[in-house]
């Protein structure tokens, strides 16, 4: 009952709100060409570090030249042109099935007692 009330709450589908933050979300990465899976942090998240591995190269290097261009245009205080923004994808998701598979091997290691296979550390 109250997962389905919490599920209700942030789906942008039923909640004004929840669409309302979306929209600025997306907005917002548009203007610099970023999607949202390029947010996660691979130094914080160890499992975030281990799914950007297992992803083919070409991912990678794609992520990290967003990243890169982002960097450069906020340094300049500049945005994307508009044509490059309406080009823009900022919710296609490249990481969470990794990232979901990573979690739950980590959750069967766990489960079944057997150690890391990396080690979970915080800087």
């Amino acid at each position: 009952m109250m997962a389905s009330f919490l599920q209700s709450i942030v789906d942008p589908k039923k909640n004004w709100l929840a669409a309302l933050h979306m929209k600025t979300i997306s907005r917002r990465l548009r203007n610099y060409g970023l999607r949202y899976d390029d947010l996660y942090d691979p130094y914080y998240d160890v499992d975030v570090k281990e799914a950007l591995i297992r992803l083919p190269r070409e991912v990678v290097d794609a992520r990290n030249q967003r990243l890169k261009r982002a960097m450069d245009l906020s340094m300049k205080h500049e945005y994307l042109p508009e044509n490059l923004q309406a080009m823009q994808t900022p919710f296609r998701s490249y990481l969470q099935d990794m990232l979901a598979l990573v979690k739950k091997e980590r959750a069967e290691r766990e489960a079944l007692g057997a150690l890391p296979l990396y080690q979970r550390t915080i800087p």
